[in-house]
């Protein structure tokens, strides 16, 4: 399990690690920056489900040993190369190399493990992830710093081969399990089928809570007042809590202490609570807009809080925000992947793996667009709080939905 741990890892780290440095410098125009930052997601939508159904064909082992191999390659590209046009390419390769290991490596985590175990396997699995999600802005800088762009494509072309090397040594051979002739119609049933569209549904409103929260919590709380520092802490909050709720609820599931229905609804209700949260601060700080020395004068209708008192209610707002939406959505993941291999038959793993990763993909552009519209037109507070209702909205219908589907409450 471990190299599964680590391709989790790599794919996780080398997205955010690239995309929080290439404005550092590397890119100047925001155009290029959108083009770069959009290739990989791009790559990632349209190939996922395609490496799905490979995995499923050919056997999940090799295509995760085909895509690390791959990363490492388009890695290497622009470490050789450092130019411009070759960091377009470099950045395509990875993304269609991670959409091949990535569904890959999920079916694997569900074929080698039994159904009593697969909570636990995936929360494991969702924590490394996580720690790769919350290292990458870090250890990207850090890189970025020391030696350039040449030095992190460097570091991540070294890691994919090692992870290949890892998993080709460790990884057993799982052959692909003979299974029937499935039309078009076949699959879009499967598709369609509650026991798919629930879990996936709900996985897809907790990337997108996650991307907006990473996102446009920084900007709320430099609206509040706070520095670089303080909204990048409240973002490794945010994917901490993350990472360690995910092994916990694994856990519950397997134990027997958590339903996923339970476990969905309350994940979605709690990721709810979060974006509302960052709604009213994102109101409280519209309210009471700009930091002071003395307090302002309440009769003349100037609300203004003193420095100190505005920054701690600030930084407060964006931590509980952040430490809310991670628990949620590391609540869901772990619960959310086990249901889907456990209602799964084990010869389309990977075509399931691979469907609902694009959900997922669709989740993390669709929230921060969804997000950015609504506060162009009215305001950030508007956007935050219509994601909190539609997630609020997710949790009744799973809570409605998913009990004809998955085991009830004892």
């Amino acid at each position: 399990m471990w190299p599964l741990y680590a391709a989790g890892f790599t794919t996780a780290f080398g997205a955010h690690a690239i995309a929080a440095t290439l404005g550092a410098g590397t890119v100047t125009s925001l155009l290029v920056l959108g083009g770069l930052l959009a290739l990989y997601d791009g790559a990632e939508v349209l190939l996922k489900p395609v490496f799905g159904s490979l995995a499923d064909r050919v056997g999940a082992r090799p295509v995760l040993l085909g895509g690390l191999v791959a990363f490492a390659l388009a890695s290497a590209v622009y470490a050789v190369a450092d130019s411009p046009g070759w960091l377009w390419a470099a950045r395509l390769g990875q993304g269609a190399a991670a959409s091949a290991f990535s569904p890959a490596a999920s079916a694997l985590v569900a074929r080698l493990n039994p159904a009593a175990r697969r909570g636990r396997a995936f929360g494991s699995y969702g924590f490394y992830k996580s720690i790769g999600y919350t290292l990458g802005p870090l250890l990207g800088g850090l890189l970025v710093w020391a030696g350039g762009m040449r030095l992190l494509f460097s570091v991540l072309a070294a890691l994919g081969a090692a992870v290949a090397l890892w998993a080709l040594l460790a990884v057993p051979v799982v052959p692909p399990l003979p299974k029937a002739r499935q039309t078009v119609v076949d699959l879009a049933r499967r598709l369609a089928d509650r026991r798919f569209l629930g879990p996936t549904g709900a996985l897809a409103a907790a990337t997108a809570a996650l991307s907006v929260g990473v996102g446009f919590l920084p900007v709320s709380g430099r609206a509040a007042g706070l520095g670089a520092v303080a909204t990048g802490a409240a973002v490794s909050v945010l994917a901490l809590t993350a990472a360690l709720v995910q092994p916990w609820a694994g856990r519950a599931l397997d134990g027997g202490r958590l339903t996923v229905r339970t476990g969905l609804t309350a994940g979605l209700a709690v990721t709810a609570a979060g974006v509302a949260t960052a709604a009213a601060g994102a109101w409280l700080t519209q309210l009471f807009p700009t930091p002071v020395t003395g307090w302002g004068d309440v009769s003349s209708g100037v609300r203004h809080f003193p420095t100190a008192a505005h920054n701690a209610a600030g930084i407060a707002g964006v931590l509980a925000a952040a430490a809310l939406i991670g628990a949620g959505t590391g609540l869901i993941t772990p619960l959310g992947f086990a249901a889907l291999a456990t209602s799964t038959p084990a010869e389309r793993l990977g075509q399931t793996m691979g469907a609902a990763e694009l959900g997922r993909e669709l989740g993390d552009a669709g929230g921060p667009l969804l997000v950015a519209a609504v506060a162009t037109a009215a305001g950030l507070p508007y956007g935050f709080g219509v994601l909190a209702l539609l997630l609020a909205a997710g949790a009744l219908l799973a809570r409605a939905r998913l009990h004809v589907t998955f085991m009830p409450d004892p």
